[in-house]
């Protein structure tokens, strides 16, 4: 089975059991976000500053491996013209009922991010696209495809996963991995992380992060830090997650 699917039969694993990730938003924060309060995560506790998004009526927004009914329901609450893409069902499922829920339409679309982007060039004025490329073995791709569905000034708004969560054990009390981690070279790092079902899970550099949405043809304009919100890492306030404001 290829890493992604089984990406994809975990996380809809997840959600089944109630994964912080997968539960939409209710009725009555959509209805804030209508009139005007609201505001959404591209990393684990900070929410994204809103000038980040500039006016968001009318835009054409990609909500990029971003199901879960969290932040495309408050986009198009704004008025924006969303699709989605996700290849876990179950988060897509969820876009669909909040949707139904709420009498908006949504572009549902199933797909693997790290592969080519069914999407025109320029299609978008937004990329939403919240921490997951950990789950890829290679994010510069997923940069560079970025780049190209987005219209000349468009912007990426993307959320990234530190090598820190990589480097301790479990309980975030001792290193005990070295750089990269790459389950697909390390038959030990695949059962560890079957074990703990954590899905297949990649380490990635600011390099590749930073780097390489410069080399796809980007311009950095902002970032901040975070971090997971829970465990030892967070209680002793270390980032271990990276949130970008970038334009085309």
């Amino acid at each position: 089975m290829d890493y992604q699917d089984i990406n994809a039969e975990t996380i809809d694993r997840w959600v089944r059991d109630g994964w912080e990730w997968g539960r939409p938003i209710s009725h009555e924060v959509f209805e804030k976000a209508k009139n005007g309060e609201w505001d959404v995560l591209l990393t684990a506790t900070k929410p994204v500053p809103h000038e980040w998004f500039g006016e968001l009526r009318g835009k054409k927004v990609l909500g990029l491996a971003s199901g879960g009914g969290q932040q495309m329901p408050v986009f198009a609450a704004l008025g924006a013209d969303c699709t989605v893409l996700d290849y876990s069902e179950a988060q897509l499922e969820t876009e669909r009922t909040v949707a139904a829920r709420e009498g908006y339409s949504i572009r549902v679309v199933r797909a693997d991010m790290t592969k080519p982007l069914p999407f025109e060039d320029g299609e978008f004025d937004l990329v939403f696209h919240p921490v997951s490329n950990c789950y890829a073995a290679e994010v510069k791709p997923i940069w560079r495809e970025c780049f190209r569905v987005l219209r000349p000034g468009g912007r990426l708004l993307s959320g990234t996963d530190h090598f820190v969560n990589f480097i301790v054990d479990e309980d975030e009390e001792r290193i005990v991995n070295g750089l990269p981690f790459d389950p697909l070279h390390d038959p030990e790092k695949m059962r560890e992380l079957r074990e703990t079902d954590s899905g297949v899970q990649f380490s990635h550099t600011l390099e590749e992060q930073i780097n390489g949405q410069l080399e796809a043809g980007f311009t950095l304009l902002a970032l901040y830090e975070d971090t997971n919100g829970e465990g030892r890492l967070h209680e002793l306030n270390i980032p271990t997650m990276l949130a970008m404001l970038s334009v085309k």
